[in-house]
C-alpha cells in the first residue's frame, strides 16, 4: 500500500464512527491484533476504541496506512454477502467523510483518490446545476425531487438510481402491481397473447402504435436493467456518471413518467 497521509483528527472521529458499527466488539479486537495495533480500552465503546488506537499509531507512523488497512479488513465485500444493502450503507456514510479527505470508497472496498471536497455548499451547488439544466429541459416534476445533495454528492449514480426507482413505484400505482424490474414492465404493457395490455400508450389499432407499445417496454426495460437489476446493480453502484450523463439520464427517466402518466387502463384485469 503506499502511503496515506494522515488523517485530519476530524475526519478521524467521523471515520472511525461508522466504521465502529461495521464490526462486534470482539471482530474490532481480532482486526486490530491482526494489524499489530494496541487496544487499550477493550471494554469502551467501539468507535472510541478506534479513534483513540488509529491516533496513537498515525502519530507513530506517521501516516495513515493502519486506519486504511482496517477500512479494507471492515470493508471487505466478502463480509457483507449476505448482507449487501449494510455493505453499501456503510460505504455510502464513509464516502461522505472520505470525499473532504480526497477519497471515495469503491465497490471493491478498496479507496480511489479524488478530488477533495472543501465546503458542505459544494454538494449544494452541484444538485442546484443539476436541477437547473432539468428544469430548462422542463423534465417532469417527479424527476425533478431527486436531484437532492445528499444523492449527488458523490456520484450522479445515486440520482439516477432513485429516479429510476420512481418509475417502477410509479408503474405500480397506475397497474396494482407489485413485482419489479422487467417483470413489471411485461406485466403492466406487454400486449401478450391477447394483444391487450393492462396499461396502453395508446389505441393499439395499427402497427406503428403496437410498435411504439414494444418500443416504451424496451426503453423502461433497459433502463431497469442498467439500475435495478440485482446482479448488476452490485457492479454498477460505483459507476463514476458524469454530468452530461446525468442530464440525459434523467431526462429519460422525465420521458418516461410522462408517458405512464398518460397511460390508459384497457380493462384486462389478469396478467398475460
Amino acid at each position: 500500500m503506499a502511503t496515506v497521509p494522515c488523517f485530519d483528527e476530524t475526519h478521524l472521529e467521523q471515520i472511525c464512527k461508522v466504521l465502529g458499527e461495521t464490526a462486534s466488539g470482539s471482530e474490532i479486537s481480532t482486526m486490530l491484533a491482526q494489524l499489530n495495533t494496541p487496544d487499550d480500552n477493550p471494554k469502551g465503546t467501539k468507535w472510541r476504541r478506534l479513534q483513540a488506537a488509529f491516533s496513537e499509531r498515525q502519530r507513530k507512523d506517521r501516516c495513515g496506512n493502519c486506519l486504511v488497512a482496517f477500512m479494507y479488513k471492515a470493508m471487505n465485500p466478502v463480509r457483507y454477502t449476505a448482507n449487501r444493502e449494510s455493505f453499501e450503507q456503510y460505504r455510502h456514510e464513509l464516502n461522505q467523510i472520505l470525499i473532504f479527505c480526497g477519497y471515495s470508497l469503491e465497490e471493491n472496498g478498496k479507496l480511489k483518490i479524488q478530488k477533495a471536497a472543501q465546503t458542505l455548499n459544494e454538494a449544494e451547488e452541484r444538485a442546484g446545476k443539476l436541477r437547473g439544466e432539468l428544469s430548462r429541459r422542463a423534465v417532469h416534476a417527479d424527476v425533478l425531487k431527486f436531484c437532492r445533495a445528499e444523492l449527488v454528492r458523490n456520484n450522479y449514480f445515486h440520482a439516477v438510481l432513485e429516479a429510476t426507482k420512481s418509475v417502477a413505484e410509479k408503474i405500480r400505482q397506475q397497474s396494482g402491481l407489485t413485482s419489479d424490474g422487467a417483470q413489471l414492465v411485461d406485466e403492466a404493457f406487454a400486449l401478450g397473447k391477447t394483444g391487450i395490455p393492462l396499461l396502453a400508450f395508446n389505441s393499439l389499432q395499427t402497427d406503428t402504435e403496437r410498435n411504439e407499445q414494444n418500443g416504451m417496454i424496451n426503453l423502461m426495460k433497459g433502463m431497469f436493467s442498467a439500475f435495478r437489476n440485482p446482479t448488476a446493480h452490485a457492479a454498477k453502484i460505483s459507476w463514476t456518471i458524469t454530468e452530461q450523463d446525468a442530464f440525459d439520464l434523467l431526462t429519460l427517466a422525465s420521458l418516461l413518467h410522462r408517458r405512464i402518466d398518460s397511460a390508459v387502463s384497457t380493462g384486462r384485469t389478469s396478467t398475460p
